[in-house]
């Protein structure tokens, strides 16, 4: 099964927030606390999921417009001032510089990917001579007039 269709079949009411190995293990009183606590990072996870889901719309836009421009997908000089900015903010947050450099470095470097498999389907679609439109995953460009005729105003496919 791949990957996108399993992850259609998960959900997080499947989620049990009680697992443990150490469920009988300990005495109760330290589980409830150690439940407790764990239900605080299950709210911080599921935060950051959320934020890093807005983040990636974000650059797919920017994506999008560079490969409308041939623009290149890296921009080194933005990604180095983004990680000065970062280990500033993680040094700030008492946070260590070094795992928030290699935190973005790795989302930079899905980024890099994403806007390189928008910029490889945009030309493909321009060189069939169809419309370059955003496809419904959001993921590249489809040749579609049909869907091209139906975009909405913001300029993507209607989902």
């Amino acid at each position: 099964m791949s990957e996108s269709s399993h992850a259609q079949h998960l959900s997080v009411d499947d989620f049990d927030p009680a697992a443990s190995s150490l469920t009988g293990a300990v005495e109760p009183a330290v589980m409830a606390e150690l439940l407790s606590i764990r239900s605080s990072i299950d709210n911080f996870d599921a935060t950051l999921v959320y934020l890093l889901a807005e983040r990636f719309k974000a650059t797919q836009r920017v994506g999008i417009l560079k490969a409308k421009h041939r623009l290149p997908a890296g921009d080194p000089n933005r990604e180095k001032a983004q990680i000065q900015r970062l280990r500033a903010l993680a040094e700030s947050a008492n946070l260590d510089p070094a795992f928030a450099e290699k935190f973005l470095n790795f989302i930079i470097s899905e980024v890099i990917h994403h806007h390189q498999a928008i910029s490889q389907s945009h030309s493909a679609a321009a060189a069939t001579g169809g419309v370059p439109v955003v496809s419904l995953d959001g993921q590249g460009f489809v040749a579609d007039p049909q869907t091209a005729a139906r975009m909405d105003a913001s300029g993507t496919a209607p989902q």
